[in-house]
């Protein structure tokens, strides 16, 4: 049949497929703006992964959801601009870099603050490179020439110019706070950059003695005060009661001796504590507590600072100076013990904050930071989501975690005590004190000192969309053009650290929101469904995967295995599923280009040359394009996926190219070039709807058959032809499936081979059926190889036969000795019970009052034209039955 050879293995190869094409396209620059003024511009910015290691699977679902999204506009003629870069990751970046000088057996101190960045320089570097190369072999389309780095000059201007920008408008401050420290970094964190877990502690329950030594209370010389920190008791100033309680209405202004300190602090009353929690009274430490802090302030306490940045004691710890917190509190305890001060321990399991990056637990830590104002920034973030101006959160129930985190936002703490990031734009007056912040450094330097802090990572992220482009610059070409972006894809996670932030600094910066959709995807999960974790060794590196499967196969599962906004669970069984669906499509075009003409060309010939086969793939494609353009445009690529794998595997593959072949292998010469130019035109725009998900394996498929144009990456994205719609062949096309579906069926039910010749007669007193089973002969003799083929109204089945029912018509084989009429009874029965319990379900359904009232028209018509269909199949089925039984 085939009509000529071509170079394509008869089973699908990735790595053969895949090798040296992202090359081709960069060499092509087929990635860049189109460049034409009159299209519509569309821009995406990655997301940027630290450079911190190597991409995970996260980061392969999320470039790939952008990548589909930028290669379909491309396609559609938009001007598209995909920026990609990479983000400098203060906190984690430093971190791995000073575990690597460990294990060299040095530290940043070492080095000194010049030589440990130009270190973080060259790590840089070598991951940089590795994300590089694992962006090209997941076919990402991006546009390298305008890549970017969060600490390259122009972000690193676009920082200075928006801090600058909000200290002098009041809305960035310098002040003494409680922190959380992370004591490994010997860092600033952010609230969001803490996670709480549960850890193994204890209540100590400890003896605080009046200073009085003849006063009692309760009979007793002391009050029981209980904590799970002895650690930070040498920094107590007070005890604490509520005002409201009248168990202590006394005690207020008494005085107690703190443990150990041997040091008097006052009992003081104070809203802040909860009557109904343990004794009622707490011990107050300003300096190592944040609710403790607020109530230090309305009292006027001292506050006293009792560890190190490192989290040792310090000398306001006493005898305990120099040792490790921990071990502190080992002390401590059995100090408290041997002296008679510790009442009882009542082990339990509390949430405690550990660091995000370092995984130690945080310290609450007396500092002076900078901070960011936000309540402004916050409430003008809010009421632009109120508004025409909004930015679109898909899934929609993701803009209330975003509102409500705004309402109840915190002060952001921005400074870093890190060598690596953006330097703050502070400087202080080596004699007055006086500080100077501004964009460039004092002229006279000399009797100056910059601040040492740098800015929290999230601070540059947050001007990503809008610094990208050219920011501050605001005649940049590219930030007149393609700002605000249209679309940010990233994971629902950090809503909080990045999209809110990203928000409220572009409304305030640039008057406009930064994006016009925000698409937040879930986590990648194992089989399993836990989280993938490197403790868990759960963890699968994708270029593992597109190793084994290719970047298709897993660009397939990633784009269509899961809904908006919900976690997905990898599979290998889905990874099988994949490869099996891209072989499928490899095997059908190599089919087709095999069996085109040398004049073949992919496109549709004159209407009048189109039998039942063509006019029903070209409506049910155009039905495709319709719904899968739909689709996209609401990012609803599990759909997308749905409709591309059903039209390619049921009706293009498994039928119309089936049917194909009744032509092809004709010896009508005209009819076949008719059917080959078919055949190449539907493969033409398959391959472009599937080409966003899968570049590697469309574009090798389109170079090696009749096109027109450079690359498929920059092919038209097919569009919506309404003439091609044609409901009447769908429907006899979907008799004509139905009728050799039933006669395979009772081929199968018999044991009957295709070669076992057959009658088959096919009842019908629907002239509109008759007519197309009539005309199709062809098609029903090479897919169901009947013997003899009668078609009429007015048959009568004979005594031997099996018989199915189809919408309008009977189907019966005779079938001699190889059927038992008491089967064939039995199962006839079978088929009475499932129409009957059809008929009775729908109606009951249509019974329902607020059913047909309250449902879709289209949906109550189609109930009932289902109800008429089996009702029919029913009396039709009912009656062979009576039939059969008659003759035994």
């Amino acid at each position: 049949m085939a009509d000529k050879q071509i170079d394509m293995p008869t089973k699908y190869d990735p790595t053969a497929v895949e090798a040296g094409r992202y090359q081709t396209w960069l060499d092509e620059d087929v990635f860049k703006p189109s460049g034409d003024k009159k299209a519509t511009p569309y821009s995406i910015v990655l997301p940027p992964p630290n450079v911190t290691g190597k991409l995970h699977l996260g980061h392969a679902w999320d470039t790939t959801l952008q990548d589909m999204i930028i290669r379909q506009k491309r396609m559609q003629g938009f001007d598209t601009l995909w920026i990609p870069g990479m983000d400098h990751a203060g906190i984690a970046t430093q971190a791995k870099v000073e575990a690597r000088l460990r294990e060299q057996g040095i530290t940043r101190y070492d080095l000194g603050r010049k030589k440990f960045v130009d270190k973080v320089w060259e790590w840089k570097d070598e991951y940089a490179a590795t994300i590089h190369k694992q962006w090209a072999k997941m076919g990402l389309s991006m546009d390298y020439s305008r890549e970017r780095f969060t600490l390259d000059q122009g972000l690193s201007d676009a920082v200075k110019k928006v801090f600058v920008t909000l200290y002098k408008k009041g809305l960035i401050y310098r002040g003494e706070y409680i922190i959380n420290w992370d004591p490994q970094a010997r860092t600033a964190l952010s609230d969001i950059e803490v996670i709480h877990q549960d850890d193994k502690g204890a209540f100590y329950h400890v003896k605080y003695p009046f200073a009085d030594p003849d006063y009692t209370f309760n009979g007793k010389h002391y009050i029981e005060i209980a904590t799970t920190r002895p650690e930070t008791m040498m920094g107590d100033t007070a005890v604490a009661v509520n005002p409201d309680d009248d168990r202590y209405k006394d005690l207020v202004g008494k005085k107690v001796i703190l443990p150990l300190a041997n040091r008097e602090i006052p009992i003081i009353a104070d809203q802040y504590v909860d009557i109904n929690f343990g004794t009622g009274m707490v011990k107050i430490t300003p300096a190592h507590d944040p609710n403790d802090f607020l109530v230090g302030n309305r009292h006027n306490l001292e506050r006293i600072n009792t560890m190190n940045e490192d989290a040792s004691m310090n000398d306001r710890a006493g005898k305990y100076a120099g040792m490790d917190r921990f071990d502190a509190r080992k002390a401590m305890v059995a100090d408290l013990d041997d002296q008679g001060l510790m009442i009882k321990i009542d082990p339990i399991v509390h949430s405690v904050g550990h660091s995000e990056r370092t995984g130690v637990q945080v310290e609450a830590r007396l500092s002076t930071q900078w901070f960011v104002k936000m309540k402004p920034l916050a409430e003008a973030a809010i009421k632009n989501q109120e508004g025409d101006n909004a930015v679109d959160f898909v899934p929609e129930r993701f803009e209330h975690t975003f509102t409500q985190w705004m309402e109840n936002v915190h002060d952001w703490v921005i400074s870093r005590q890190l060598w690596w990031g953006h330097r703050i734009p502070a400087w202080y007056n080596k004699k007055t004190g006086e500080v100077y912040v501004n964009e460039e450094a004092p002229k006279d330097i000399e009797n100056w000192e910059q601040d040492p802090d740098v800015l929290d990572t999230w601070f540059s992220s947050a001007l990503w969309p809008f610094s990208t482009m050219g920011w501050p610059d605001e005649d940049s070409a590219d930030y007149k053009r393609y700002f605000p972006t249209d679309t940010l894809v990233t994971g629902y996670d950090i809503i909080f650290f990045w999209v809110s932030r990203m928000i409220f600094q572009s409304l305030e910066f640039t008057g406009k929101k930064p994006f016009k959709h925000v698409l937040l995807h879930g986590l990648i999960r194992a089989e399993d469904g836990r989280k993938m974790s490197k403790s868990l060794g759960n963890g699968i590196d994708p270029m593992d995967v597109i190793d084994k499967y290719g970047a298709d196969a897993l660009r397939w599962f990633l784009s269509t295995g899961s809904t908006a906004g919900q976690d997905v669970r990898f599979s290998y069984d889905k990874m099988d599923a994949a490869w099996n669906f891209i072989n499928k499509i490899w095997n059908a075009s190599r089919f087709v280009i095999m069996n085109l003409g040398e004049n073949t060309k992919p496109e549709v010939p004159a209407a009048d040359k189109w039998d039942l086969t063509d006019k029903w793939i070209l409506s049910r494609l155009n039905g495709t394009v319709k719904h899968v353009t739909e689709m996209f445009d609401k990012f609803e690529f599990g759909e997308a996926g749905r409709a591309l794998y059903n039209f390619i595997w049921n009706d293009f593959c498994d039928w119309y190219i089936e049917m194909s072949k009744e032509v092809l292998t004709g010896d009508d010469a005209a009819a076949k070039a008719n059917k080959q130019d078919l055949l190449a035109y539907v493969l033409d725009q398959t391959l472009r709807l599937l080409q966003p998900i899968m570049p590697f394996v469309t574009e090798a498929i389109w170079q090696a058959m009749p096109h027109d144009g450079q690359s498929l990456v920059t092919a038209a994205y097919p569009v919506d032809h309404p003439e091609f719609d044609n409901a009447t062949a769908e429907a006899n096309m979907t008799s004509l499936i139905d009728l050799i579906k039933a006669v395979r069926n009772i081929r199968a039910e018999a044991n009957a081979p295709m070669s076992t010749p057959i009658d088959l007669q096919i009842k019908t007193s629907d002239d509109q059926l008759h007519s197309v089973f009539e005309n199709n002969r062809d098609y029903i003799d090479r897919f169901v190889h009947p013997k003899n083929l009668e078609i009429g109204a007015d048959l009568v089945a004979p005594k031997l036969a099996m018989t199915g029912v189809i919408t309008g018509a009977e189907v019966s084989v005779p079938l001699a000795e190889l059927v038992d009429l008491h089967d064939e009874v039995k199962r006839l029965d079978k088929e009475v019970d499932k129409y009957t319990a059809e008929v009775q379900r729908a109606t009951k359904k249509l019974g329902n009052e607020r059913f047909v009232a309250n449902a879709p028209e289209d949906v109550v018509n189609a109930e009932r034209e289902k109800q008429a269909d089996n009702e029919k199949k029913l009396a039709a089925t009912q009656q062979r039955l009576a039939d059969i039984k008659a003759q035994l």
